[in-house]
């Protein structure tokens, strides 16, 4: 798998996050989806990287900084054929390499509550994230759960 800077101009990239943008209004109620759009993801201080296998798309992530100490992970999505397959892993991963080239002390997420983001949760846990108050322009909310992990 390579992972590779990802302008977001290329169709793949546009349909995986628009699958995911979908799949998130569908958990989510709309005030607690925090999930960035085309737009929001191509903002100053946002990288994303997109993984593949050959000459498919199986996967991307995003890292935004949040200051010059402190990364949030964003719009991590696996493509659904290659769920459970180490995709999200192998990305987190290398999310987590940047974040100490960059010299962050911390990286935190936002994700759902719901049973749905369990399986995310656990593989954020492997890696050491621990469950956090909200951080950044986040407030408290049943929908939401906070992670964070020391680098």
């Amino acid at each position: 798998m390579n992972l590779t800077l990802d302008d977001l101009t290329g169709a793949e990239i546009i349909a995986l996050i628009g699958e995911h943008l979908q799949n998130m209004s569908l958990l989510s109620p709309l005030e607690s989806m925090h999930a960035l759009n085309l737009e929001g993801l191509k903002k100053p201080g946002v990288t994303i990287w997109s993984a593949w296998k050959e000459d498919e798309l199986v996967g991307c992530g995003t890292l935004k900084e949040l200051d010059n100490q402190h990364g949030e992970i964003k719009s991590m999505r696996t493509a659904l054929a290659h769920r459970r397959k180490g995709v999200s892993r192998r990305i987190l991963q290398h999310i987590i390499e940047e974040t100490k080239q960059r010299g962050y002390k911390r990286i935190s997420l936002e994700m759902g509550s719901m049973d749905a983001f369990q399986p995310a949760r656990r593989l954020y846990e492997s890696f050491g994230f621990q469950y956090y108050k909200p951080f950044s322009d986040y407030i408290e909310d049943p929908n939401s759960v906070f992670m964070t992990k020391k680098i």
